[in-house]
């Protein structure tokens, strides 16, 4: 009954009696001894402390069973222990329950093991069982069910362990402090864990390494240095693991100086040997790469983690190249590569967008067998997925068994790190059909999918997740939240979270200053950054890139130019990042000689972004010659155009009319798997409809799997150019059906072609509903344009009519309409008019003198057309002469 017991409160740790019996069966083949010598208590001791393998055990335990000795209570219990050495819980387990009245160091046996196989929850819940049982623990069963709990990351059950142990008045042992040291330490409670530390009255080199690596995996490792300062002056040294333990520290600050006095230290204490792989780490994460790459090929014994350590840290440098290359040369030395060695490379090719060698990566790690891991799985999916084969990805994430969290976090990732948010918004809820509840990588993986897409019903629906998983004050999913808010537009909400937050770091504050600035908003966004400075808290390069294009919105040269200067005195300015900021803001100011300066004199590899972004800058300018060029010379300098590259160009080769570059430049997006990108199509059609080829236009365009509302609106925009009036409201029609937002520029497309084509009365109802039926209120475009389609039409009244129920006062572009109308149709009188509010707001502009002076000619007044002509003489207004194509 007692079995059976033991079994139904835990079916999933225990096998059956019936399969346990039989494997004891099966290994009795022979007497291992004579009946004598077994019932001798010391012999079989002895047997049972030698044995090597587990066969051997399953012989001895077969032998004591048809012996009769099986119900012997210590017999059991080294049984038991003997199990527990080869990790054969479940055997032990079923002894175990056997025993009326387990001992404490039985206990502590069983934990142990349960805690070293991380089941993790079945050794929690046999220290419940002593509990219940009356069993008083020792400090050896808190030693060991701590480790449980921080395995488990259950940090309620440790805090509850940690009760008990204080009502036991055990707190200040050596060994318990310092494994509720270690707990609270995983589990990011440092506050905690140095509370505990702090009441320890004697602490070894072992609570000194815990709290070093507690503070070493902090939000600021900076501290980490002090601490051992004071390690130091209290008499204890560090030892391999207190330096070991420091290097995630050196590693993530990257001090190029703490690198080279650990090195000095393991030098002098002789562990330089046995630390190497963590010197490789250190130095390769300090941006030392090449010191990092000296230690390693003067190993005289370099193991698969070398390798791994030396490939990881190329990849963190961003050298994918010379990953690969080690790769391959590992591979050609029938090196092992383990799933680190792996991961890097795959995280190489992903990054290089080598999908060829991805794949033969792949390969390699099915015939080694560990492309079913799901640590070697994740990063196999997020490189197909980065390629641009996402179905591929999505079928391997689908085929991976066991799938966790990290595994869906990785596929959310990668598909809105390569472009695809809607489907990372997809399989989020997919995975929250499964059952599975989001975590706090989840949602930091997910979020910006949400502010990709403006979807703020999901963003809201993942912030109540955050809610429900007790991590909507955590900094990083704050700061995600904030700046998913701010994204979608919703400022109201994004500043009522920031101000809630109990704690904000830069990041934070960041995230608001990017936030106004991307939605053209500069001065809430500088009001941000003065803020930030009268905090705590220090601007970093982060800031800065967020707050400088507040000033390209302001076209502020003189106030860009003082935070140039605060960059450079913050020493922030040899940041790839900041500099392409720097030049961008230079641009966007119309300083192309600052920011051609800036781009030359880059101290940093120019990488495909720099070059994006002077791309942009002489587009922005109008240079579209100088934009094509730096596109040649970016492909002659070996830097491969992305996206981004190709929707920057694209437009340069439209406003040059240049279509064979523009067919080259589609073959180029064709060979590289583009195609697909929504922002790439939406360029494509716009370049061949400003190049004549409208069939291409409408061709890519009906061929487009995901239409935003910039592709319908690009095709409009291309029927209108065209003159294809008819076509323009047809596609118009349509798009209303398809449930497509629409938006203004949606309205100015169709309504430029209804002026082009003069279909009147489709313009006037297009212009109505507007605001009557999608709650769009007209701008001074829309008004333009109904201006000059009625005005083309000889319909003056009507014209002058609308001018006065406008809600704003007419610009140029306006009266500009009514002007070119009256000349049309030769109405002298109108055409003054017209030109007396044009002087008011475009005082001499020559055009509007010369389209009066035309209307006076077609009226036959030659005498108002010398007086025109003799003021345009005497103001000193001249013509910008024009060019032709041909």
């Amino acid at each position: 009954m007692r079995h059976l017991q033991a079994l139904t409160m835990s079916k999933h740790a225990l096998p059956s009696s019936r399969g346990f019996f039989h494997e004891l069966a099966s290994r009795n083949k022979a007497p291992i001894l004579p009946p004598n010598h077994i019932r001798n208590y010391s012999n079989y001791v002895s047997l049972l402390s030698s044995c090597k393998t587990l066969n051997s055990l399953l012989q001895i335990h077969a032998r004591l069973t048809v012996s009769g000795l099986q119900n012997d209570h210590l017999t059991n219990a080294h049984l038991i222990k003997s199990y527990l050495l080869f990790l054969k819980c479940n055997f032990a387990r079923f002894l175990f329950d056997s025993l009326p009245n387990p001992s404490v160091m039985l206990y502590n046996s069983i934990i142990r093991a349960y805690s070293r196989k991380k089941n993790h929850q079945e050794g929690i819940n046999i220290y419940h069982c002593m509990l219940n049982k009356g069993l008083e623990p020792d400090k050896y069963t808190f030693t060991f069910v701590l480790k449980a709990c921080s395995g488990a990351l259950y940090f309620k059950e440790g805090i509850l362990v940690h009760k008990d142990i204080i009502v036991r008045g055990l707190e200040r042992d050596a060994f318990i402090g310092t494994s509720l040291v270690d707990m609270y330490c995983k589990m990011g409670d440092l506050k905690l864990a140095r509370k505990v530390f702090d009441k320890m009255p004697e602490k070894d080199v072992v609570a000194w390494s815990a709290m070093i690596l507690g503070l070493s995996q902090s939000e600021d490792p900076i501290e980490v240095f002090g601490f051992i300062r004071s390690m130091q002056l209290s008499g204890v040294e560090l030892n391999l693991v207190s330096i070991l333990n420091l290097v995630p520290a050196v590693s993530r600050l990257g001090d190029i100086d703490a690198c080279r006095c650990i090195h000095g230290y393991v030098i002098r204490r002789g562990f330089d040997a046995i630390v190497s792989n963590g010197l490789i780490d250190m130095y390769s994460k300090s941006g030392n790469i090449d010191v990092g790459r000296q230690i390693f090929e003067y190993m005289p014994d370099k193991d698969d983690v070398s390798w791994g350590t030396m490939m990881a840290g190329y990849a963190h440098s961003g050298c994918f190249l010379e990953v690969l290359e080690l790769f391959d040369r590992g591979r050609g030395e029938n090196v092992r590569m383990n799933k680190v060695s792996v991961t890097s490379a795959l995280t190489a090719a992903a990054e290089m967008r080598a999908l060829g060698r991805g794949t033969e990566i792949h390969d390699f790690a099915r015939q080694q067998g560990i492309d079913s891991d799901v640590a070697v799985a994740t990063p196999i999916m997020t490189m197909y997925a980065r390629c641009g084969e996402v179905d591929t990805a999505k079928q391997l994430f689908q085929g991976i068994k066991g799938r966790d969290l990290v595994a869906w976090s990785a596929i959310i990732a990668a598909c809105v790190q390569s472009g695809y948010p809607q489907e990372a918004l997809s399989l989020f809820r997919s995975m929250q059909n499964e059952g599975l509840q989001a975590n706090k990588v989840i949602l930091l993986s997910s979020l910006p999918a949400c502010a990709e897409v403006s979807s703020l019903k999901l963003g809201k629906s993942m912030h109540c997740c955050a809610v429900k998983a007790n991590v909507d004050l955590d900094i990083s999913v704050g700061t995600a939240l904030v700046s998913m808010y701010a994204k979608c537009g919703f400022f109201a909400l994004a500043l009522t979270l920031f101000n809630r937050m109990p704690c904000k770091d830069v990041v934070t504050w960041n995230a608001m200053i990017n936030g106004y600035a991307q939605i053209g908003e500069p001065f809430p966004a500088l009001e941000m950054f003065h803020k930030l400075q009268l905090s705590e808290l220090n601007p970093n390069s982060g800031t800065m890139v967020g707050l400088l294009p507040a000033f390209a919105l302001l076209n502020d040269l003189d106030q860009g130019s003082c935070i140039h200067g605060k960059i450079i005195k913050c020493g922030f300015e040899s940041e790839c990042h900041v500099k392409t900021a720097l030049i961008d803001m230079y641009a966007k100011c119309g300083s192309l000689s600052g920011a051609e300066f800036l781009f030359h004199r880059t101290g940093c590899r120019k990488d495909e972004v720099s070059w994006n972004v002077m791309i942009a800058g002489y587009m922005h300018n109008g240079h579209a010659k100088d934009a094509f060029y730096a596109f040649c010379q970016m492909k002659l300098e070996n830097i491969q155009p992305n996206i981004v590259t190709i929707v920057t160009v694209l437009p340069a080769v439209a406003h040059l009319s240049a279509l064979r570059a523009g067919m080259t430049l589609h073959a180029y997006v064709i060979r590289m798997g583009f195609q697909s990108k929504t922002p790439v199509g939406n360029c494509l059609i716009d370049m061949y409809a400003k190049c004549g080829w409208l069939d291409h236009s409408e061709k890519i365009f009906h061929e487009m799997k995901n239409k935003d509302t910039v592709s319908w609106n690009v095709m409009l925009a291309g029927y209108a150019v065209h003159g294809r009036g008819s076509c323009a409201i047809e596609l118009f029609s349509r798009m209303q059906d398809s449930e497509i937002r629409l938006d203004s520029f949606s309205f100015i497309n169709v309504l430029s072609a209804c002026r082009h084509a003069g279909l009147i009365g489709e313009g006037r109802k297009i212009f109505d509903s507007m605001s009557k039926q999608h709650q769009l209120e007209p701008d001074l475009e829309h008004y333009a344009c109904m201006a000059d389609l009625l005005g083309r039409a000889g319909l003056f009244n009507e014209v002058l009519d609308l001018i006065k129920s406008m809600p704003m006062e007419p610009d140029a572009g306006v009266w500009g309409a009514l002007l070119g109308a009256s000349t049309m149709h030769s109405n002298v009188q109108l055409a003054e008019f017209a030109l007396d509010h044009l002087d008011k707001l475009e005082h001499k502009n020559l055009t509007h003198y010369a389209a009066l002076s035309n209307t006076y000619a077609r009226s036959g007044r030659w005498a108002d057309v010398g007086n025109t002509r003799s003021k345009i003489t005497k103001t000193g207004l001249r013509k910008s002469p024009g060019y032709s194509w041909v």
